[in-house]
């Protein structure tokens, strides 16, 4: 199950770097938006999402079980394993908030909801809580798959995937700029 949990992982993170690029061009106003291509890609990532939230959250009760069995937590020893967790249960929160600030639709058109404060606030946090979950997974995410070797290549993976998730971050700013200022 761990082994299918880390494809599902690395499908979505492919989904999600295609539709954190797309997007990001989208909201700054370079690309237009709207494309049915991009919605299929969304609703496909976002099926993922689900399975890998679903996976992640048998694999978390299946802890607890463990811990309430053995009696002890050894809470401090683990806190990488209850960032990853808290952190994944967090970005399923602001999915939320994402897709109802960019689904909109009246009848035949697409409208988009009024993006102010809270709508950039959420969205901010969103790309925080996944920047904390993706670099908080990429060791065992490329154990998973063989990887042995963290050094250059994890510190790689981290390296672009900051820049992209900062270049998200100024995406939703450049947006809400747009909405409130321009």
């Amino acid at each position: 199950m761990r082994r299918f949990n880390a494809v599902l992982a690395m499908g979505i993170l492919f989904l999600f770097i295609v539709h954190m690029v797309v997007g990001g061009f989208q909201l700054a106003g370079v690309l237009p938006g709207g494309s049915s291509v991009m919605k299929v890609l969304a609703y496909i990532m976002l099926v993922l999402i689900m399975l890998h939230f679903v996976i992640g959250t048998k694999l978390t009760v299946d802890s607890l079980r463990l811990i309430k069995k053995s009696g002890a937590s050894y809470f401090k020893e683990n806190k990488l394993f209850w960032v990853r967790r808290i952190s994944g249960f967090a970005i399923m929160f602001f999915i939320v908030f994402h897709v109802l600030i960019f689904m909109g639709k009246s009848g035949s058109a697409y409208r988009l909801h009024i993006f102010e404060g809270a709508e950039l606030l959420s969205q901010i946090l969103l790309v925080i809580t996944v920047a904390v979950h993706i670099i908080s997974n990429v060791r065992p995410m490329m154990i998973s798959f063989g990887i042995k070797s963290f050094k250059e290549l994890g510190l790689d993976i981290v390296l672009v995937m900051s820049v992209l998730l900062f270049l998200a971050g100024a995406a939703f700013v450049v947006y809400y700029l747009r909405w409130n200022v321009f």
